[in-house]
């Protein structure tokens, strides 16, 4: 059997956090009253102008720099026109051949990757190439029933970035990885809520296969408008076997350049039409939008760049001694790598890796539990550091810290609060301490040959008899002080 060569390239369609829309004053805002934010400018009515929206600009020129693209000097609007029923204007603004980036790439995060996939990543470290990122408006939104459809024009105008890929995704897992890795850049920038589920981030997948060996790139089959990261790589599977099917004549279709819906419910993919080349649709400059010289945006927004969150990543590794997997966690969410370092900014003396062991095993766990994000977690960051703060000071061991965490999550009291009512407070009183030792040695002779001869092990076992003698209040670190000068001197 042939082996064959699947090569995908996405387009992400990402809204920007602007307050309002491309061109004109709207407000841009998710779940308001349908056709409530709109006017004659986003409406497409005859004399309306459109007006630059600055932020947007800036913005995209900001996503750019995150990627390490290149911003031309100087960059023009273009129309794109076609039909379609919840697009008022009947073309829409973009750019066409001098977008505001060029090049670039996107880094894949090993921890982007699908969970089953994170232990075979056949690129590790791989960074996607780009072709370009544009800046264009948004369409409105159809809502189809049975016998008619509704249209809300409070999206149309709403600012939207392209991304657009090379053709450099060689799986569906790599596809999940970039949507993934990117999301968390455009997060990590401020420059796009990147939710998919609210719509403000969108995919279209470009898929060809061709057999092992040749060089030229198959049919490109375009997947539409995919509103999920589960969904890519699913839909990626599907078509794939789909194309191979053609390929080996175990489906009767012909593979032709085209545009295909995915039905996420029965997991395939129908057509949807013949795909258009860009001469369809008839661009040419936007009259009503002069050029835009981009040097003094471009410098103006280098000093907004954020630390992005490889950078951060590596920080945390080289700062604080977390491991490279513990790192990757904590900063793959730019609210929990925030939360963390507040943690750590609690109490200096405090071990930042203590803290992140404590979050990535205990906290992240319970939030998982209760699909609780970071920022609806009852435990404030101080509070956790408190807690921790009482461990390493031996006031009491890690398996009572566990339970007091627990009842902090769930009732909002402090560390402090919960030991005092559970009794927990260790007795760090040295001649009471001294006292209970004392009487330990005399009574196991024994035991205190074997340390003498070498046997620190044992150390841990007299250790362990105070602890039961005092009913676990007894500092643990304490009396294994008081042991050792005791027995060793």
């Amino acid at each position: 059997m042939p082996k064959y060569i699947v090569t995908i390239g996405l387009e992400v369609h990402a809204q920007l956090t602007t307050r309002s829309k491309m061109f004109c004053a709207c407000p841009v805002e998710y779940g308001a009253e349908p056709n409530t934010h709109t006017c004659p400018t986003c409406l497409g009515l005859p004399g309306a102008l459109p007006v630059l929206n600055q932020d947007a600009i800036e913005k995209t020129i900001l996503t750019g720099l995150m990627l390490g693209c290149t911003t031309p000097p100087v960059v023009n609007w273009d129309r794109k026109n076609y039909f379609y029923p919840d697009m008022p204007k009947n073309y829409q603004i973009t750019q066409m051949p001098f977008p505001l980036c060029l090049g670039g790439g996107v880094p894949l995060y090993d921890l982007a990757y699908p969970k089953d996939a994170q232990k075979s990543i056949a690129n590790p470290g791989k960074v996607v190439k780009l072709t370009r990122i544009h800046l264009e408006e948004d369409v409105g939104k159809s809502t189809h029933y049975d016998k008619f459809s509704a249209l809300d024009f409070n999206r149309a105008g709403t600012p939207l970035m392209e991304i657009v890929s090379e053709p450099d995704i060689d799986s569906a897992e790599e596809a999940f990885a970039y949507i993934t890795s990117l999301r968390q850049i455009l997060i990590y920038g401020g420059v796009s809520d990147a939710d998919m589920e609210k719509g403000n981030l969108r995919c279209d997948v470009n898929i060809s296969v061709r057999p092992e060996g040749q060089k030229e790139l198959g049919v490109k089959i375009e997947l539409k408008n995919i509103n999920s990261m589960s969904a890519v790589r699913r839909a990626i599977k599907a078509e794939t076997e789909r194309q191979i099917d053609v390929l080996e004549g175990r489906n009767p279709e012909k593979l032709v350049q085209s545009t295909r819906r995915w039905d996420d419910d029965r997991g395939e993919t129908t057509l949807m039409r013949s795909k258009e080349d860009a001469h369809d649709y008839r661009y040419f400059p936007d009259p009503d939008l002069l050029p835009v010289r981009t040097a003094a945006l471009v410098e103006k927004v280098r000093s907004q760049l954020p630390e992005l969150p490889h950078e951060k990543r590596a920080r945390f590794e080289k700062d604080y001694g977390c491991s490279a997997y513990d790192a990757g966690v904590l900063s793959s969410e730019k609210e929990l790598a925030s939360w963390y370092e507040a943690a750590v900014a609690a109490d200096t003396r405090v071990p930042a890796k203590k803290i992140a062991n404590w979050v990535i095993n205990d906290l992240l766990g319970v939030l998982n539990e209760r699909s609780l994000t970071i920022t609806e977690c009852p435990v404030s960051p101080q509070a956790l550091s408190a807690l921790v703060a009482t461990v390493e000071a031996g006031s009491i061991s890690n398996n009572q810290a566990k339970e007091v965490f627990a009842e902090m999550f769930e009732s909002g009291k402090s560390a402090a609060e919960i030991i005092k009512a559970k009794g927990f407070e260790q007795v760090s009183d040295t001649g009471a301490l001294e006292a209970i030792v004392e009487q330990i040695l005399a009574a196991n002779p024994d035991k205190v040959a074997e340390v003498k001869g070498g046997n620190e092990k044992a150390m841990n076992w007299f250790t362990g008899q105070a602890m039961k003698a005092s009913q676990g209040k007894a500092n643990p670190k304490m009396v294994t002080e008081i042991v050792r000068r005791k027995v060793l001197g």
